[in-house]
Order: C-alpha cells, then structure tokens, then sequence
C-alpha cells in the first residue's frame, strides 16, 4: 500500500460519495480519481515525469490541489508542496534544490508563477484548472500507480533552516500513513466525519489530518473558501454539518468570540501549528459546546506526534500523549533518558519520522541521533505520560503556525545599504501568535530609515516573514565574545 493506491481504495469504495464541498461545488471521490488520474498521464506523457521525479504543487487553497497531489502519486512521482505565500525568488531556491522542473500551479497564482517562469526559464508549468478537461471521459490509472514501496519517498516538504535556507524533509508512503492511521486511533475517525479544511494544504498538518485523513477514512473535506469573517465560516459549517476542526490556537479564540448557534455539529476542535495559550483554552472551553484537544507535531515526524485523549483527562498546558506507534522521549544533550519532571530535548521515534533531508546528509546526522528524531523544542514529561513545551532549543518563530527563521530575515537585513548590526526576536501577538521585530544599527555615517527597511525585506521575503517594527539602534548589545545578546533585546521588546 502507498498514498496512490491507498487514495485509490478510498475512491472506489466511496465513488458516489462527495469528498469535497467547496462552497455551492461538491466534488465526488470517483471524480477527484478521474482528474487525478487524467494529471498523472499528463505528466507521465506530455511532461515527461518518471518514477521518483519531483514535482511542485504552488497553489492556494482549492479542490484542484487534491487531485494534483495525488496525480503525482499516480504517476510514480514525489509531490513538493510549496508554500504559497512565498515570493518566486524564494521559490526558485526550493525548486533548483529539489531538481525540481515541472510545477502545478492554479489560477490564483498565474501572475506569481510568471514571475517564476522569468527566472527559472527551462521551468514547465501546469495549470491544475486543465485536470479538469478531463470530465466525463474515460481517462485509464497508470499502470506505473503501484510502484512506489512504502519506504520510498513520496513527499518532500520544505522547512526553513536555521542556516537561512529551507530543508526538504523527505517523508515516505510508509511515513504518511503511518501517521495517518495513528490519528484515525487518536481522533476515532470514521467515514461520515467531515473535516473543515482552513490552513493551507501545502502545510504538513492540514496535507496529514485535513486531507489524507478523512480521504483514507471515507470522509469529506470541507473547504473552506475564506476565514474571514468567522461567523460564515460557522455558517458554512453549520450548513454542511461538520464535526472535525482542525485549525491555529488564534483561529479558535476568533470563533469563541463570534459564538455557535444551537445544534452546533462539530464533535471535536484539534488545535496545532503553534502552542495553544491557556487563555484561549479557557476562552473557547467556556463559551463553545465542543471539546478542544491541543496537539503537537512537526513536518519532520508527518507531522503528528502528540495529542490530548478525545475523552480526557486532557490538562491545560500539555501537548496531550504519544499517538499510537510514537514514542516520545526526553532527552539531554548526550542523549541521556531523563526521568518525569526533568527538563530537555524532546525526541521522537516511530514510523512517522521522516528519512532524512533531501542532500544534507550532515543536517540529518544532526537531526536523527541513534534512531530517535531530535525536535528542538525543550520540555518535561509527567508521571501520567503527558508532555510539556517549555521552551524552543532553536532560534524559530511561529508565525500563523508557519516557522520562521530569524537568520532568514537578519541575511536580508545585512544586504541592506547601511546596516553594520541586525537581529530579529520573536514578540508575542495576539493575532498571529508571534510576530518578528528587528533591531538594527548603521554603519558610520549612514542614516536608517525603518519604513525602508520594511519595503526592501517585502520584496524578498514573504509578507509574514517581515518585522512587524524595525528598531535602529546606535549598537547592539553584544557579550564578551561578540554574540549578539538576543536576551537583552527580548527586555528591550518587552519594554516598549
């Protein structure tokens, strides 16, 4: 079993059945095989796609990204999800990483994937509105549709690297589905739940528990075209009676403000991307008549690793218990066992962790230490076996659940005419969880404008990846070796 029979067991058993509901639109599982089906043979025919090639999906939220994922899978390939909020500058160095040549965009991004085109000229581009050309006729699966062993690699996804440039972390069939079928467990997921799908897809939670998830269990995906104003995404899932929510802790806090009305369908709220504030938590426990359960995950275990019990007992602050077929460990930093209540590194083993980075083989070396996936993130256990964040080992942000990296932004700041000194710290934010702040100062006789600064960043960077305030400073703070002092500028954030 891979990800492309397993999608095709699915379809078969639940043809008639809609997978998909995307606003008035409902998409069945028979046509979402038919268009997937009708991509693979464009790739493997017009573009040329062979077994284990890679191939990009560059696209928002739409029913075309399912059977562009899986038409991919159909034809032996690797599916490269790429964010969509990324400039094509950030792309091609994804793209160029990956061996990357052939991208499935859609319509949404057609300016954006020009723009790509102009600087990756032998790049070829298909447009997933064309998948559905093929409605109504009789388009074949690839014979090629069961190659693929579990162990091989079937989705590389990209995450930022502290060292400036994203990491591919190579995910295999077995991976996926292993994870998969341990929150079906976790979550007791069965085929008349409907799963309302906000985050974007190209993010390894929503691809994993928004997308396989209910696909592989005969469920439907509810699609949800905007999230803003809250109450119509309530509406919508109201009309279309869902029960399973997955989304971003600062998504929950806007519905317990907007309200549920009675006969609420939703069974279950599943909160993940960042770490859930107990305030929210209280917030959304006293005005919503639906439990919600915090998770805790990471693109490099697919990405599910921990959640709190449906049924409880579910304590505030925890990121809950290993799922079914994960150990999670704590961990010194000579890889030690530590006993509950003592804090380190939490680890992970289990048939969700990934094979490795995508050509960096030292990076892995890095990551995996004898069998076991080093997080990054600093926490405890108790004695029940919950889990506890406590702190981040790496400098990252989350931002809307997405990670950044402070190196990123600081190499960009560096490029600016001027700077001699530049840091960017991670500030609380109600909206977005965290927000990046930089801190600059200027070589001897120039003269810093923070608006500027801000521009140049928005043209190179993602929009959520620019600071939300530029500070110049005559000097950063700095230790005796010449590090800057980011604690200090933490004070220094807090202060203002």
């Amino acid at each position: 079993m891979n990800l492309a029979t397993a999608f095709i067991t699915a379809a078969r058993c639940h043809a008639a059945k809609t997978a998909v509901f995307w606003g008035d639109e409902e998409f069945t599982y028979a046509l979402l095989l038919q268009r997937a089906a009708h991509v693979a043979a464009r790739l493997a025919g017009e573009f040329g796609i062979k077994p284990g090639d890679r191939v990009a999906l560059w696209m928002k939220n739409c029913p075309e990204f399912i059977p562009a994922f899986f038409g991919v899978q159909l034809a032996g390939g690797v599916v490269v999800p790429i964010n969509n909020f990324l400039k094509p500058e950030e792309v091609k160095f994804i793209l160029g990483d990956a061996g990357v040549t052939t991208v499935i965009v859609d319509a949404s991004m057609s300016e954006a994937a020009g723009k790509l085109a102009e600087l990756v000229p032998q790049l070829r581009l298909m447009r997933a509105e064309d998948c559905a050309a093929a409605d109504g006729q009789a388009v074949s699966i690839p014979a090629g549709h069961g190659g693929p062993q579990r162990d091989e690699l079937a989705v590389l996804i990209y995450t930022s690297g502290t060292t400036g440039h994203p990491k591919g972390a190579m995910l295999s069939h077995a991976n996926l589905l292993a994870n998969v079928e341990s929150c079906r467990q976790m979550l007791a997921a069965v085929d008349h739940d409907r799963f309302v799908v906000l985050l974007p897809m190209f993010h390894s939670f929503m691809m994993t528990v928004g997308m396989l998830l209910p696909l592989f269990v005969g469920g439907s995906m509810l699609l949800i075209k905007s999230v803003h104003p809250p109450k119509n995404v309530i509406a919508e899932i109201f009309q279309r009676r869902a029960t399973i929510l997955p989304a971003v802790p600062q998504f929950f806090r806007a519905l317990a403000h907007a309200g549920a009305p009675e006969g609420f369908p939703l069974r279950l709220c599943i909160s993940g991307g960042a770490p859930l504030p107990a305030e929210i938590l209280k917030e959304f426990t006293e005005r919503m008549p639906v439990p919600l359960i915090e998770g805790y995950g990471l693109s490099e275990a697919s990405p599910v690793v921990t959640l709190n019990p449906i049924r409880g007992p579910r304590k505030p602050g925890s990121i809950g218990l290993a799922i079914p077929g994960v150990e999670v460990s704590v961990q010194d930093d000579d890889g030690k066992m530590l006993v509950p209540g003592q804090t380190g590194e939490i680890c992970v083993r289990g048939a969700n962790v990934m094979l490795g980075y995508w050509n960096q083989p030292e990076e892995t070396a890095r990551a995996l230490r004898a069998g076991w996936l080093l997080t990054g993130d600093i926490g405890h256990g108790d004695a029940d076996g919950c889990f506890f964040i406590t702190d981040r080992k790496k400098d990252m942000l989350l931002v809307n659940g997405i990670n950044v990296y402070p190196r990123e932004i600081e190499e960009i700041l560096y490029q600016f005419p001027g700077v001699k000194e530049a840091a960017v710290i991670g500030v609380p934010d109600a909206r977005r969880g965290e927000q990046p702040v930089a801190y600059v100062s200027a070589k001897e006789g120039a003269t810093l404008d923070a608006k500027a600064i801000q521009h140049f960043i928005r043209e190179r960077l993602a929009d959520y990846k620019v600071p939300k305030h530029v500070h110049v400073l005559p000097a950063l703070p700095r230790n005796a070796t010449g590090k800057i002092l980011k604690t200090e500028l933490r004070k220094l954030a807090v202060a203002v």
